[in-house]
């Protein structure tokens, strides 16, 4: 390959606190409420991020609700069956079906929680700094 490398500039332009849409649930609020100040913070917030931070905090809103039903009825729901004599008996057991919905909203959450940069891991990940285009990292050896 010859000659010099393009220069690539990456627009991104950080977006501020704000204030959650009206439509996320109480839930889902909350979640926005504590995460978007972190996330802007860090200046890694972008207009194109708000699909999936909106999808993140309705999946963590998700948890939440399903984490107080499992603690209301528990995560296995027992079927009685009543005797003649008045004795209740165990008929069957099943997993109550707010475990299997807020396992697939953790994973949802966790997934997106990743791609918005709200994980450690995706926190020490080198982020794009628009100015820094001079780091060499690109070069290549013996290009002229």
């Amino acid at each position: 390959m010859r000659g010099t490398k393009p220069h690539i500039r990456i627009e991104r332009e950080p977006l501020g606190d704000r204030p959650p849409p009206a439509w996320l649930s109480e839930d889902a609020k909350a979640e926005w409420t504590r995460i978007v100040p972190i996330l802007a913070e860090r200046k890694i917030l972008t207009e194109a991020d708000l699909g999936s931070l909106e999808n993140y905090c309705l999946a963590m809103g998700t948890v939440r609700e399903m984490e107080r039903e499992i603690q209301r009825c528990g995560a296995i729901q027992k079927v009685y069956k009543v005797d003649k004599d008045g004795n209740s008996c165990l008929v069957s057991m099943r997993k109550n079906p707010a475990v299997a919905i807020q396992s697939e909203a953790m994973n949802r959450a966790r997934l997106l929680a990743a791609e918005i940069g709200a994980t450690p891991v995706s926190r020490s990940r080198p982020s794009v700094d628009e100015g820094d285009d001079d780091d060499g990292l690109f070069d290549w050896a013996g290009a002229s």
